[in-house]
Parts: C-alpha cells; structure tokens; sequence
C-alpha cells in the first residue's frame, strides 16, 4: 500500500531488444505485455494472481485497454511500471498503469477492465466471487 491507502507495486523491465521496432524504439504493442508484467507483479505481492483465480474456477480475461504513449523506451533501458489496484463494487479487475523511464519521465499511462467469468460454463460473472470479496476483505477495501 503506498502512503495514500492505495494497492500498488512497482516493478522494474529490462527492454530486450526483440520489444523494438527498426528505428530502436519499443513497438507500441509491448506495452500491453509491460502492463501485464505489473500485474503479474501486484498478483504475486497481494495474492490475487490469475493462478488464484483458477484455483477458484475462474478466469479474468481483459475486456477494455487503454495506452496514452508520451516518450519512447529503448533497448537496454530500464522501465519502471506502476500498477495500481482501482477499487469498485463491480465484480471487476481494474488496475492503472505508469510506465517511466530512466529519468523518472512519464513514458505511458493505461488502463485494464478485466471481469470474472467461471471456467465450468464461460458465463460471466455479475457478482464478486467469494474468493475475491474476501480478499478485497483481508485487503480492507469491504467490510465483512
């Protein structure tokens, strides 16, 4: 939690040279996988990873992405990128992204929407599942 009550993880990429494009540059579309290393990041430090939610009979998929791109990555550099947890009574994954560079200059900024939907019949689900109350519970974001 950082010092606004707020769930967040910083993690660090390396930019590996098959990320950029032919003018050096991180192709746009590895950003997404940058947002998914966040939150691979903030699942394995909060425990509420996609494993979690397999375990439980679920799966999480993506329904909306949002990128606003301002500066460019390069190879060899060192992405920082925040993730933070957005809090809702939806049975919903929402998380926001800021990627910096180096500089600590804002390089892009995003958004994810991920729903639950059970693995036995696809169906999504309308209301939280009992795994994930209890861990917005355990997390102090709904009280018991």
């Amino acid at each position: 939690m950082n010092e606004h009550g707020e769930l967040v993880v910083t993690h660090k990429v390396r930019i590996r040279f098959n990320e950029t494009d032919a003018l050096g540059i991180v192709w746009h579309g590895n950003y997404l996988k940058y947002f998914e290393d966040g939150r691979e990041a903030f699942g394995r430090q909060f425990h509420i990873s996609y494993l979690d939610a397999k375990q439980n009979g679920y799966a999480t998929p993506i329904v909306k992405t949002t990128t606003d791109h301002k500066l460019t990555l390069t190879y060899g550099e060192t992405a920082t990128v925040e993730t933070q947890y957005v809090n809702t009574a939806s049975a919903k994954l929402v998380f926001r992204y800021l990627i910096k560079n180096e500089a600590d200059a804002i390089v892009c900024t995003g958004e994810t929407v991920q729903v639950f939907t059970n693995l036995k019949d696809n169906t999504m689900s309308l209301i939280l599942p009992d795994f994930f109350k209890n861990w917005k519970i355990k997390q102090g974001l709904l009280d018991a």
